[in-house]
């Protein structure tokens, strides 16, 4: 039950309040894609920057909740690809091979591996930085099929039917929404 609750929490239901904001399909396909891509980042903790610096770029092309959900979301799949990434890396250059095994544990914590290590984290973001526009296309192409039925599903405008009562902060968004200008 734990898992369940901590699950539907963290992800169902933050993804439930971004589908029935009204979005639109291919802008949340593309943050998601966006978010998901960065949060492979295979520098631990650094994907959350990353992800920050692309809202700011992108500003309104980017829906940033969704964004930052798929990153969250991609944190233990970016734990899964650091090897892969840093093996890519490798293949790439013709490096040689980082060993991951405990002597090689042994010398980073004893700080006589620093050059290797360095090389290894250089072969790994040159793998995820080639693989990126091939996960980002792929994850879009998966995602807006999928975010055209959700959206449609759980839209704003699909519950407003099912909806009695309206929050007194969303009366007051909609009634006090953006000033137009004629």
């Amino acid at each position: 039950m734990g898992i369940g609750l901590w699950l539907n929490k963290r992800i169902v239901e933050p993804l439930l309040q971004i589908l029935r904001r009204g979005a639109e399909p291919n802008q949340l396909a593309f943050s998601t894609a966006l978010g998901i891509t960065l949060g492979l980042f295979p520098i631990c903790g650094a994907a959350v920057f990353l992800c920050g610096m692309a809202i700011a770029a992108l500003r309104s092309r980017c829906h940033a909740p969704s964004v930052m959900l798929a990153n969250f979301i991609a944190t233990p799949i970016e734990l899964s690809l650091v090897v892969p990434f840093l093996r890519f890396g490798e293949a790439l250059t013709g490096g040689p091979h980082f060993p991951l095994n405990s002597d090689a544990l042994k010398r980073v914590l004893t700080g006589k591996a620093s050059q290797e290590v360095l090389l290894s984290i250089a072969h790994a973001l040159l793998g995820w930085l080639v693989a990126t526009p091939f996960i980002l296309t792929a994850l879009y192409i998966v995602l807006l099929p999928v975010f055209k039925i959700l959206v449609r599903k759980f839209s704003s405008a699909a519950l407003s039917s099912k909806k009695e009562l309206h929050s007194y902060s969303e009366i007051k968004l909609k009634s006090y929404g953006p000033a137009t200008q004629d």
